[in-house]
């Protein structure tokens, strides 16, 4: 192995120590990141009390993940990492709908509902909620059999896994699509939400003076056999938090209106997805 001569010398090094990994794409990407950060060191001059709080910020993410929540996944959200996963992996669309982020809300596992279930099963107050939707393939055909999962945030803005007083999977629920391809729940109107900010990732937020909240949404999460799964929230066209959500999720494609039916008071979404032909595969939930 070559000796170190010099700053630069040691990125040589590094990268011709990794070329014997057998996994060729792992390979590429660990030697583009040891570059890139490398790179990254060199051109700030990083110091070591820098480099040491940047390791206790990588530690401090590890140490606020738990059970309940996820604080990686949160900061890859706020460093704009996960929106442009989403983004990169889902621009050639061929008609289908726009993805989104996953979050670190999802869990697997959540109720079968039937036709126009409720999924508000604690009572929280708020403004009532129907929602209808069309599920289509890229031929704009129904699909029939489809799974949508559904998730949100309460009136006050805590998924159940964050309040005790909601029961568990509140404001969760899976409905399959009938022969004409389209799904119907009630719920509650969900409202914007902080994301954690009592770990790194709000002290970083804080550090930056930016505010942490997100502007409402319903996450949803489309599949079934022969179709991509898609992974999508459709966002409240009156939130004032539209422009500058902390994770930077929103995009034009995937605001909805939530109108309100002033005969009813009820809150009303209508709004049609579109599945792509392909595999089935779904992601790692980030909680249980």
């Amino acid at each position: 192995m070559t000796l170190i001569t010099s700053p630069a010398s040691i990125l040589d090094i590094a990268t011709a120590a990794m070329q014997s990994t057998e996994d060729q794409r792992l390979k590429v990407l660990i030697t583009s990141l040891t570059k890139h950060l490398h790179q990254f060191v060199l051109e700030n001059q990083l110091t070591e009390l820098e480099f040491e709080r940047a390791l206790q910020f990588l530690v401090g993410i590890g140490q606020a993940t738990g059970k309940n929540t996820n604080e990686v996944v949160l900061a890859a959200d706020i460093l704009g990492v996960s929106s442009l996963v989403s983004t990169i992996n889902n621009l050639d669309l061929d008609g289908g709908s726009y993805a989104a982020l996953l979050g670190p809300f999802w869990r697997k596992n959540a109720p079968l509902c039937a036709w126009g279930d409720n999924i508000s099963r604690t009572d929280l107050g708020g403004q009532p909620m129907e929602v209808r939707g069309l599920i289509l393939d890229e031929a704009k055909n129904p699909i029939a059999s489809a799974i949508v999962d559904v998730w949100h945030s309460s009136p006050v803005g805590f998924y159940e896994n964050q309040d005790e007083h909601q029961e568990d999977m509140n404001l969760r629920g899976r409905f399959e699509t009938n022969e004409n391809g389209e799904f119907f729940f009630r719920t509650i109107r969900p409202s914007g939400y902080p994301v954690p900010t009592n770990g790194p990732c709000g002290e970083l937020l804080r550090a930056q003076k930016r505010h942490p909240n997100r502007p409402a949404h319903i996450h949803f999460m489309i599949s079934k056999p022969g179709y991509k799964v898609l992974i999508t929230q459709v966002f409240d066209s009156t939130d004032k938090n539209l422009e500058s959500d902390p994770v930077f999720g929103v995009s034009e494609q995937l605001v909805g209106q939530y109108l309100t039916n002033e005969a009813t008071g009820i809150c009303q979404l209508s709004h049609s997805f579109v599945l792509q032909a392909g595999e089935m595969v779904f992601p790692a939930p980030p909680i249980p």
